[in-house]
């Protein structure tokens, strides 16, 4: 570890440029202490995550398949300047990019023969220090299934250091799985320190060790909208009185709740049970249900009328209304398995 921040050091100062290696995913592993620096490798270094979209930037220069150096160009929308780029390879495994921020064109071609040799000697560290990547992303997977089964501090531990995370990481799930985060069983991905904004099904990121929790809440709001519950927003952060259908009891019935709910269930045709969530959750407005149906206000009244024979509870009027909507909650988030 210390001879090649030692090569680091040596190359940087051979050049008079700063000069950063880091692996596959961006991540800083050494760099040099002097040297001009842009925002890019500033960011880089003092906050140790990759700059935002650097994989997609990357990309777009073509570096992941370039076979040798490579002099990209300034992009002042991003505040990089122009700068040396040596894909580091192990056989035909790409590890990383070693770095030479060179703004002032004062390294030609010809001068890049220790370059070449430093990215030689880094990517045969890496190679050494690092696992395949085949192999750390089945340990990654298997310390996320220990975190889903239950709180762990090793595991979390472990993970934090295969993946080079900051000390103490925040986790937040999304449902369904998005390819920007680590796939989980049950169509559910994992997202580590999730921008401020960003909504997530699971609500507001918890530790990293309470991943299993993310995940439960990942998959009860998931449940509670294909159940029908109209949310602030998709998160469990927004599920308001949802929140006691989801923590109610299994041996808790809808009947027991409001006996009315297993009668609307009972029927042969859905268009009772249908209505009577629908008026229930526009605070009785005929108006607005009748539009939501795609029904003639006639055709409500009728079913309201029969709702209410059904039932005993006139749905615009306050009693039994409130007890009845928790019962057809409850049966539609009982139906909605995962």
């Amino acid at each position: 570890m210390a001879d090649i921040q030692q090569q680091v050091e040596a190359l940087a100062g051979v050049l008079g440029c700063a000069v950063l290696v880091e692996d596959q995913r961006h991540r800083p592993l050494w760099w040099s202490a002097q040297g001009e620096v842009d925002d890019v490798r500033l960011r880089s270094i003092l906050q140790r995550e990759p700059p935002p979209g650097a994989a997609a930037l990357v990309t777009r220069l073509g570096l992941p398949s370039a076979e040798g150096p490579v002099r990209t160009p300034s992009l002042p929308d991003v505040d990089m300047a122009e700068r040396w780029c040596v894909p580091l390879r192990h056989g035909r495994d790409l590890l990383g990019y070693l770095w030479v921020l060179d703004a002032h064109g004062r390294v030609a071609e010809q001068d890049l023969d220790p370059v070449v040799a430093c990215a030689k000697i880094a990517a045969e560290v890496i190679a050494r220090l690092e696992p395949s990547e085949d192999e750390r992303l089945r340990r990654r997977d298997q310390l996320l299934t220990r975190l889903l089964a239950a709180p762990d501090a090793d595991a979390a531990g472990e993970l934090v250091e295969l993946e080079r995370l900051r000390p103490d990481p925040r986790v937040a799930v999304a449902s369904p799985a998005t390819a920007t985060g680590w796939p989980l069983p049950g169509g559910l991905s994992a997202h580590i320190d999730p921008a401020p904004a960003a909504v997530f099904v699971s609500g507001s990121p918890v530790p990293l060790i309470e991943l299993g929790v993310a995940a439960q809440r990942a998959r009860a709001t998931a449940r509670a909208l294909r159940a029908g519950a109209r949310l602030a927003a998709p998160s469990w952060d927004s599920l308001g009185e949802w929140h006691l259908i989801v923590a109610a009891p299994p041996e808790l019935t809808p009947g027991q709740v409001h006996p009315g709910a297993g009668v609307l269930g009972a029927q042969k045709r859905p268009e009772l049970i249908e209505t009577a969530r629908c008026v229930l959750d526009n605070a009785g407005d005929v108006t607005v249900s009748a539009e939501h149906l795609h029904i003639h206000r006639t055709t409500l009244y009728y079913r309201l009328d029969r709702i209410e024979a059904l039932t005993g509870v006139n749905l615009r009027l306050a009693a039994g209304r409130d007890a009845l909507q928790m019962a057809l909650h409850l049966a539609a988030y009982r139906n909605a398995a995962d």
